[in-house]
């Protein structure tokens, strides 16, 4: 049975929604880091870590809250943005994406807690995130926003290189530093007993 949440399961996930803001507009401070409709943020990053430090249910939940701060207007999204008309936002579909991603990283590390699996975890997460994310903004495109000229699906894959190799850095360094953290951090609290009682 699923416990229910506690005051510090709260205040984490909380975090990791204003981590999710910031790393959503860092764009606003560098503005060149907009490729197609595509910005180039720090989401998947911190996607990955909720996962990977939270577990897999709070990490989702967390994302879940920040998806649902952003449709009630808080501008938390990309470039400022919030209000429910994101939804028809062609990027939208790499919000929904984040739950995904910090569901199956936590779900893949709580099977076993080593490097290697923290790695491997934080990599699938990431591929999660561009093929739901990708193929959202390629339907959205074809069905309801306005495309550019020429658009193709290899085009919006063509977007996608551009982040994926800082992508890839990130994933494999929020791997790393949920393992250390795991290690020392988490295993020193009592948080950890928290997480196993999930």
């Amino acid at each position: 049975m699923n416990r229910k949440l506690k005051p510090i399961d709260l205040t984490l996930a909380a975090m990791f929604v204003a981590l999710m803001a910031i790393g959503a507009n860092i764009t606003t401070m560098v503005p060149f880091m907009v490729v197609g409709g595509v910005p180039i943020t720090l989401q998947t990053f911190f996607a990955i870590l909720a996962g990977a430090i939270l577990g897999s249910r709070l990490g989702a939940i967390a994302m879940i809250v920040y998806a649902l701060v952003g449709l009630a207007g808080v501008p938390v999204f990309a470039q400022f943005s919030g209000g429910f008309s994101n939804v028809l936002s062609p990027t939208f579909g790499f919000i929904i994406s984040y739950i995904m991603t910090a569901y199956a990283t936590g779900k893949i590390i709580e099977k076993k807690r080593s490097v290697p699996v923290y790695i491997t975890a934080a990599l699938i997460g990431m591929v999660i995130n561009y093929l739901f994310g990708t193929n959202w903004m390629y339907g959205a495109y074809k069905l309801w926003a306005a495309a550019p000229d020429g658009f193709t699906y290899k085009m919006a894959w063509a977007w996608m290189m551009v982040p994926l190799p800082k992508d890839i850095i990130l994933s494999v360094l929020a791997g790393l530093m949920a393992h250390r953290l795991d290690k020392t951090l988490m295993s020193r609290s009592s948080y950890r007993n928290l997480k196993k009682s999930a």
